[in-house]
């Protein structure tokens, strides 16, 4: 059977992770209340604004930068888009 959660991006009852993404408190914090479905949109949101922004995560601005962008976009708060970006047609 899997695991639900009560998701704090999509406001609902859905499948959760397998397990925590991070170590430590955060990871646990994310893997009671994220979904499979939100991390999954995190990860590719994430690497558009890695791509569209050039951040080079060898730097520690550009780490805390997508950190802070990250919690955002998981607790449904207004979160950083990629400029000029447009996504292809369907």
């Amino acid at each position: 059977m899997t695991r639900t959660v009560l998701c704090r991006k999509y406001k609902e009852e859905l499948p959760g992770l397998e397990r925590p993404p991070y170590p430590g408190a955060k990871g646990e914090d994310i893997y009671n209340h994220v979904s499979q479905q939100a991390w999954g949109d995190w990860q590719k949101h994430q690497t558009l604004l890695i791509n569209e922004r050039r951040l080079n995560m060898m730097n520690a601005e550009d780490r805390k930068f997508l950190q802070g962008e990250m919690d955002k976009y998981l607790s449904g708060e207004e979160y950083a888009k990629a400029d000029g970006y447009v996504p292809p047609a369907e």
